[in-house]
């Protein structure tokens, strides 16, 4: 981790947990917006992280962007930060000036996070990207109590061209990084939480965590999350290689493994808890309802599955083992997913 990387997410960490933890989610459920740790996040510019510096921004990688996803996970994800950070780099690719504030992400039919506190919409349409204001907005929400609005698209303030880094897919191949992300850190918390309970619960004169059974269930538990993190990191530096267009076998694995995890992750600390954490006190069901969402948003894991294999049958069986044991996501230039372009997202 180099060392800019290693300050940004000391920084993200620290303005979020002091903004009042699972306290937080808890208002954030009852449709109330964090206006003063947005405040705080975009004063510290991750607003335009992802904004090349001469356009105005920060200039970040993706591998930076994904490790301050990450972060966000592990605290919930309050607020938009994720999706405006998208929205702004996609403007900006186009050449359109980003506007101050919480961005919605509008592709297709898929529900905008936190839309009924939004100004602007970020719409994607096959190779385009368009500014619009954000007129109506129909409020729900998903699994985990997060805003996920139907939005009305009200005037068009701008329009361009995406770049061919990015891609007709940019919407589908940025949200699916950016829940994987926000997956890896959720699910560091769960396991947090986790060892931390079975090191003090005790049951039959010793903590639960003492007996064998438990244990296997926690080991099992941490190499998952460790698989999540790897997927995530690996997916973030092919798409710095390449753009988010030459990286979808690489953020279609990443979702793979994290909607994988998220179940296990989450059937795990339940039977770990018992009953104590599914209560409204406790602050382990917000995390697990929060994996059980972003598990199903940015293309679930079958329909990445069916795309990974789309690829592979388009590539032929002649080059399925040397894809699976000498694919290098920084320098190969041979990209498998020709045969997965033709899906869309459930």
């Amino acid at each position: 981790m180099n060392e800019l990387r290693a300050i940004l997410i000391e920084q993200v960490d620290r303005l979020i947990g002091d903004a009042g933890g699972v306290a937080l989610l808890r208002q954030v459920e009852t449709g109330e917006f964090p206006a003063g740790l947005w405040a705080g996040l975009e004063a510290q510019g991750l607003a335009l992280s992802l904004v090349p510096e001469e356009a105005g921004g920060v200039g970040l990688t993706w591998g930076d962007a994904a490790a301050i996803w990450q972060v966000l996970g592990r605290h919930g994800a309050p607020a938009p930060v994720a999706e405006t950070m998208l929205g702004a780099a996609l403007l900006a690719s186009a050449g359109i000036e980003v506007p101050e504030g919480p961005l919605g992400l509008a592709c297709g039919r898929a529900a905008v996070p936190f839309g009924r506190h939004v100004s602007r919409l970020v719409v994607l349409e096959g190779g385009t990207v368009a500014l619009h204001e954000a007129a109506e907005a129909a409020p729900a929400a998903n699994i985990g109590r997060e805003p996920r609005d139907l939005v009305t698209q009200g005037p068009r303030i701008a329009r361009g061209l995406l770049p061919n880094a990015f891609g007709p897919r940019a919407g589908l191949l940025g949200r699916a990084l950016i829940r994987a992300a926000l997956i890896a850190g959720a699910l560091e918390r769960v396991l947090a939480l986790t060892v931390d309970w079975a090191n003090t619960r005790r049951q039959f004169g010793r903590a639960i965590g003492k007996f064998q059974a438990v244990q296997q269930q926690l080991a099992a538990m941490a190499g998952e999350v460790a698989a999540v993190s790897v997927a995530v990191s690996q997916a973030a530096r092919a798409a710095d290689a390449h753009g988010l267009a030459g990286a979808a076998f690489e953020i279609g694995c990443a979702k793979v493994v994290a909607g994988e995890a998220a179940t296990m992750g989450a059937a795990t600390a339940h039977q770990v808890f018992a009953a104590i954490g599914i209560t409204e006190e406790h602050e382990l069901h917000h995390f697990t309802r929060r994996l059980w969402s972003w598990r199903e948003e940015g293309g679930t894991e079958r329909f990445w599955a069916a795309e990974i294999g789309r690829g592979a049958l388009a590539r032929g069986g002649a080059n399925l083992w040397p894809d699976l044991t000498a694919r290098d996501p920084q320098a190969s230039e041979d990209r498998s997913t020709e045969g997965a372009r033709s899906g869309s997202a459930a």
